[in-house]
């Protein structure tokens, strides 16, 4: 199985899967409303971590042929509608729309990519591997010309480490090396909060009047 072949399948995690691996879910505010670019944050936390959770969730069931695969792959479509609805509100409904056409197909060849592999069909893996590289790029292309504030370059560097980090979790569910697998959860959802933020801070950067008197923080 190659690593790029699979790797983007978990392009983006609610808590039982990561309690299950031992990293806590994303933290949570409570008491005061959050406001400004800390609700925009928290916010963006929650679909990005909610992407990599049914995104193991698709894994774990459809490398283990289990019948809840499909009820995963469809919920993980579902976050792909609801990060474009949060982009929609900066940048327009077209680009949301976009934007959850793009990562619709990103999911949809990589779900392609883990049927293939578990199949030995290595000559359809490396042709769905090549169009799934393109939609990254595709990606990355859009998120960098809606916003000046992220960087082609940046966004191919964080969606690099992302492959890299996603490939270990997915060979190691493949070939049952419980530890790997945990440890590549652990690196995946740990990068997925760091790209979030990266995508948070440039919004409130390229729209300062949206969060005018309110004071970036971290959680």
């Amino acid at each position: 199985m190659t690593k790029l072949g699979l790797a983007f399948v978990v392009f983006f995690a609610a808590a039982h899967t990561a309690a299950a691996a031992g990293m806590p879910p994303a933290p949570q505010h409570h008491g005061a409303t959050t406001s400004g670019p800390a609700a925009l944050r928290q916010d963006l936390r929650k679909l990005w971590t909610d992407h990599v959770i049914w995104t193991r969730d698709y894994i774990v069931a459809a490398v283990g042929d289990q019948p809840d695969a499909q009820a995963a792959a469809g919920r993980l479509m579902k976050n792909q509608e609801d990060i474009g609805a949060a982009v929609a509100g900066y940048y327009g409904k077209a680009a949301g729309d976009k934007l959850t056409a793009l990562l619709k197909e990103h999911i949809a060849i990589a779900v392609d990519i883990i049927k293939f592999a578990k199949a030995g069909d290595s000559a359809s893996q490396q042709q769905a591997s090549a169009k799934w590289q393109r939609n990254g790029e595709d990606i990355a292309d859009f998120l960098s010309k809606a916003n000046p504030n992220w960087p082609r370059a940046v966004l191919v560097q964080m969606m690099n480490t992302h492959l890299s980090t996603t490939t270990d979790e997915v060979v190691a569910r493949l070939t049952k090396n419980w530890d790997a697998d945990t440890r590549a959860f652990d690196a995946v959802y740990a990068h997925i909060l760091m790209m979030s933020d990266a995508l948070s801070d440039g919004i409130v950067k390229q729209f300062p009047g949206r969060f005018a008197g309110e004071r970036a923080t971290r959680p």
